[in-house]
């Protein structure tokens, strides 16, 4: 039977309850009962049945994508094991009102090298049932143009999406109540993770891995992430709003995170990073970190209300070296240690730095430590720290001057209410000189300072 303009328009009731009565034989030839694709009633998918439809769902799939068309599920709730998605498998929902229930297995959806596939309009709730390690509730290995959006997932005992080597789009999908990680990346392929909603993970909100150090390209953009826990424990990898780990060319922009109880946006031996333009609050440690084996980050026009520190460019030990550092807004830092002992790194810092970096028109407002830090020891090596203005911070700005430092400039800063003293000298966390701005103040050859507006 073929299509006409009576089946596209006006489609007469009696013959979509024709085609919906027919036997399943019969509803495997039968023409599209809508626009949208194969309805899965067709193949006696039951929404609303308290019965486990697995089997019936997986034919109706697996027909579906035999026939290249979607499979529309209507208004309902399904429950359902592990689901497999062949090549060109799509499976359109009604957002909010189609809901598939797990009933328990590895995950609930699979694809094992599967193109074009496609999931939308689905609530995807997981119940709460444990998933092996490394599983997510959907769960993808390879795949070219893999899309997931406008779904929902929800109590996944395990990761709420996980994908191998993946290209693709996930994007406008509410993740809640995820037992380790929302969406978690390997080695992907040309990804886009954009304008998703995560709130309440255990682990982290968004990651992007690759399993050595290598171009990666990932975009994260516009999402909302609250509420990310470090369940686990551990020094920072858990936690983390965003954390990108050995993937090189991470684009991390635009972002609204919140109550993260590590780092807002963590990149761990991620070279050429840009994370700009998000908005980050509450977070319990680094709010935007670039450490380990990497080279070139570029953090800028940022905002960074509530943290332990605002910005780390870090671990020139490890290789970590060259960023920009620019346009950030960094305030209401919290200190990890009482204020009056010996801060230190992470406690209370706006920005801290090492290596081949420019600092440059940041604002920097009430950090219980000091305004900028360069250097660890001997780890400090040609930084300009220029065009700033920092205020109320128990000092401005402090320079390693221990034998074997490298270069810092320090020219043309705002620094304003800073008792301890607009720029001074550093040992470590040690604050080992008076206020190298003043008039008379001892000298070093690496540390050039100038032209700095400075009201005590």
């Amino acid at each position: 039977m073929t299509l006409n303009r009576r089946h596209l328009i006006g489609a007469s009731a009696t013959g979509i309850a024709g085609a919906l009565a027919m036997p399943a034989d019969a509803a495997r030839a039968a023409p599209l009962t809508s626009l949208l694709g194969r309805d899965a009633t067709q193949y006696g998918v039951r929404p609303g049945s308290n019965e486990d439809q697995t089997r019936v769902l997986q034919r109706a799939i697996d027909e579906a994508a035999r026939a290249q068309m979607p499979l529309a599920l209507p208004p309902g709730v399904y429950l359902s094991g592990l689901l497999r998605l062949p090549n060109g498998a799509q499976l359109i929902g009604v957002r909010g009102a189609t809901k598939i229930v797990f009933t328990g297995g590895p995950s609930m959806i699979e694809s094992d090298g599967s193109d074009s596939i496609g999931l939308s309009g689905i609530t995807f709730d997981g119940g709460g049932i444990a998933l092996p390690t490394r599983r997510g509730l959907i769960h993808c290995l390879g795949g070219r143009d893999v899309r997931i959006t406008d779904c929902e997932m929800t109590g996944s005992g395990g990761s709420g999406i996980w994908l191998e080597q993946v290209s693709g789009d996930i994007s406008g999908n509410i993740f809640t109540s995820i037992a380790v990680t929302a969406v978690v990346s390997f080695d992907a392929k040309g990804l886009g993770v954009s304008r998703n909603t995560i709130i309440g993970t255990n682990d982290n909100g968004i990651e992007i891995l690759r399993t050595s150090i290598g171009d990666d390209g990932t975009l994260v953009a516009d999402n909302r992430i609250e509420d990310i826990k470090a369940g686990p424990g551990g020094s920072g990898q858990y936690g983390n709003a965003i954390n990108a780990f050995r993937a090189g060319n991470v684009i991390v922009r635009g972002n609204r995170i919140r109550n993260c109880d590590y780092s807002a946006v963590r990149g761990n031996s991620a070279s050429n990073i840009h994370i700009t333009g998000n908005s980050v609050s509450d977070v319990r440690e680094v709010a935007l970190y670039s450490e380990f084996a990497f080279e070139a980050a570029v953090i800028s026009n940022n905002t960074v209300d509530g943290a332990a520190v605002g910005v780390s460019v870090c671990n020139f030990n490890e290789g970590g070296r060259i960023a920009v550092v620019q346009g950030n807004i960094i305030r209401n830092l919290i200190p990890k240690r009482p204020i009056g002992t010996a801060p230190d790194d992470d406690a209370g810092v706006g920005i801290y730095i090492e290596a081949d970096t420019s600092v440059t028109g940041n604002v920097i407002e009430n950090a219980p430590s000091y305004g900028i830090v360069a250097g660890w020891g001997k780890y400090l090596r040609d930084v300009a720290i220029t065009g700033n203005v920092i205020r109320k911070a128990l000092a401005g700005v402090g320079v390693s001057v221990v034998p074997g430092a490298g270069t810092a400039l320090v020219n043309n800063n705002m620094i304003s209410e800073t008792p301890r003293g607009a720029v001074v000298g550093l040992d470590h966390a040690r604050a080992v000189t008076a206020d190298l701005s003043a008039d008379g103040a001892q000298r070093f050859a690496q540390v050039v300072v100038g032209g700095n507006a400075v009201r005590r």
